[in-house]
């Protein structure tokens, strides 16, 4: 009996989609839809980055679904997501448990800013990163 779960992907099926959330207003919601690659199969992890990462990490909070699945629960602060550049490549990303599939391909991100005194607002932007595995992998 074949174990799918320790089939090895060449790194040629492995590939990184991003895209960018422009935050210009405080105590604001953001929503932003991604259309993936048609030969992507799978999201395997999601990360965060920012030009301004305490901003970033004291201000945020976001819900992610992929193709209509929460994948990231609304009020998941932004600090979860986030990790510094120091952490090895492959432990920068939230692992949800194995492979999501992306059906539609449809990502939805809702970025909310909230207040915070100890991080006064100025525009900033947030890039969401996913690990992604091509299909026929």
């Amino acid at each position: 009996m074949d174990n799918n779960t320790n089939h090895e992907i060449p790194i040629s099926g492995l590939i990184y989609k991003w895209f960018l959330i422009n935050v210009t207003a405080p105590d604001a919601v953001y929503t932003v839809s991604y259309e993936l690659d048609k030969t992507i199969g799978f999201v395997t992890g999601i990360a965060l980055d920012s030009n301004r990462e305490r901003l970033l990490v004291q201000r945020g909070s976001q819900k992610i679904e992929i193709n209509r699945q929460e994948i990231v629960p609304e009020g998941f602060l932004s600090k979860r997501l986030y990790h510094l550049p120091s952490i090895e490549a492959h432990k920068r990303f939230l692992r949800r448990g194995g492979k999501i599939p992306v059906g539609n391909g449809t990502i939805k991100v809702d970025y909310r800013d909230t207040s915070d005194a100890l991080a006064p607002f100025e525009p900033y932007w947030v890039l969401v990163t996913l690990d992604c595995i091509l299909k026929d992998n």
